[in-house]
């Protein structure tokens, strides 16, 4: 089949159903090319990215730095394995950890990846540093989670579309009600517990946002307990609640790290997990790795990728921008039965649709606002995300503002 042949979207979209597996329900829309906070469809139309690939496209679309950084290492070296050094891992891991202020990075691919290595990695600190018997760790998670889709993340999900029929399920893990610092209190309490897992801000839950102090309570009562707090920002990271870091709006240092998506920008599979010596020293040749971790392009994507966080101070982009996307977007909540409310931080924020989880109210919306120009997606039924490239400016901002706005008061069931 030739790469050259042009066909439409129906056909495209019916050619992945007929031969791909059906795990995902996109909206019906198929996308050839994207530049900043833009993406178009295969017949041109321009529309408004506010998913940003689930907070990976942080940057935006093939950022120019980013993209030659890829082409300039691609035609160097893409992979060594880890049998050998590159020239490129050693500057990576260096440029990261001084940025994020941690000893030491394990460098994997995929978010769910870079899940499972703390994971590990916490386990075999709490036997080999605090004595835990062998088997018996156990590890706090919140409920409403997601940390990912591989059979020991699932094990611990209460998304029963995740796990149904996926077992048998992975032990050892403790389900406690997020935001609640007693509940996390009782938990610590038990016998064996060596780590916390947290998102802190529950993206695909519907951008639930902690009460403030939550985190730091939760930190302070981890290092009481003599447990690893560890802090899943593989949504909330890279500056997407208007911070480095989401745990950066409490002052918390989490004892381990996990980033991904927009570690790369959007433009390669990155993760990592960072933490301090004391953690990684458990860490032995042979006893965890990954063939493309750590490779050349992917060192080469990711320093170029935080570097433009930096440079174009996207940090404070997300700030302003998230404050202005909720005040306006209020006024709409105030006005109108169908939104019943807005929340989020920096420019990770999600609406309520005044309807039931099992309505196809909030799809049809999306659906209404992909006609109009600007992509979101829902989640959990009646919740739609926004979350844009941080690259926006106020003025683009505002005409989202304004799609959004005429899309759901223009709305009919």
């Amino acid at each position: 089949m030739s790469t050259n042949t042009k066909y439409t979207s129906d056909e495209l979209i019916a050619m992945e159903s007929r031969y791909g597996a059906h795990n995902y329900h996109p909206l019906p829309v198929v996308l050839s090319r994207g530049e900043g906070v833009y993406v178009y469809d295969v017949e041109g139309k321009k529309y408004f990215d506010f998913l940003s690939a689930y907070s990976a496209v942080n940057q935006g679309h093939c950022h120019p730095k980013i993209i030659q950084a890829l082409k300039d290492q691609a035609e160097k070296l893409t992979l060594t394995s880890r049998a050998f050094h590159s020239d490129q891992l050693g500057q990576y891991e260096k440029y990261a950890c001084e940025f994020f202020g941690f000893d030491k990075l394990l460098p994997m691919n995929s978010g769910a990846e870079a899940v499972e290595s703390a994971i590990k990695i916490a386990r075999k600190y709490g036997y080999e540093r605090r004595g835990i018997p062998d088997q018996e760790a156990k590890i706090i998670v919140a409920e409403n989670n997601f940390h990912g889709r591989t059979t020991t993340i699932i094990s611990f999900s209460n998304d029963e579309d995740a796990r149904k029929n996926f077992g048998p399920y992975t032990k050892g893990f403790i389900k406690v009600a997020y935001d609640d610092l007693d509940a996390l209190e009782e938990a610590l309490k038990e016998d064996n517990v060596v780590a916390f897992l947290v998102e802190p801000i529950q993206g695909e839950a519907g951008v639930f946002v902690p009460q403030d102090g939550y985190l730091k309570g939760a930190a302070e009562l981890c290092h009481k307990y003599e447990t690893l707090f560890i802090a899943d920002e593989i949504q909330t990271g890279i500056a997407r609640t208007g911070r480095m870091l989401a745990v950066d709006h409490e002052g918390v240092h989490p004892d381990i790290l996990i980033l991904g998506k927009a570690l790369s920008g959007g433009v390669y599979p990155v993760s990592a997990v960072l933490a301090d010596d004391d953690i990684f020293d458990v860490l032995k040749p042979g006893q965890h790795g990954s063939t493309f971790g750590g490779n050349p392009l992917a060192c080469a994507v990711a320093m170029a990728a935080l570097e433009v966080v930096q440079e174009e101070n996207l940090m404070e982009n997300a700030e302003k921008l998230g404050n202005l996307f909720r005040s306006e977007i209020q006024k709409l909540v105030d006005s109108n039965d169908l939104v019943k409310l807005v929340r989020g931080k920096g420019l990770l924020n999600a609406i309520v649709i005044n309807d039931t989880e099992d309505s196809s109210t909030a799809w049809d919306i999306c659906v209404a606002l992909k006609e109009n120009g600007l992509l979101a997606k829902p989640t959990h039924g009646n919740i739609i995300r926004f979350a844009p490239p941080l690259v926006m400016t106020e003025e683009q901002m505002m005409e989202c503002v304004k799609i959004i706005t005429d899309t759901i008061n223009n709305f009919t069931k």
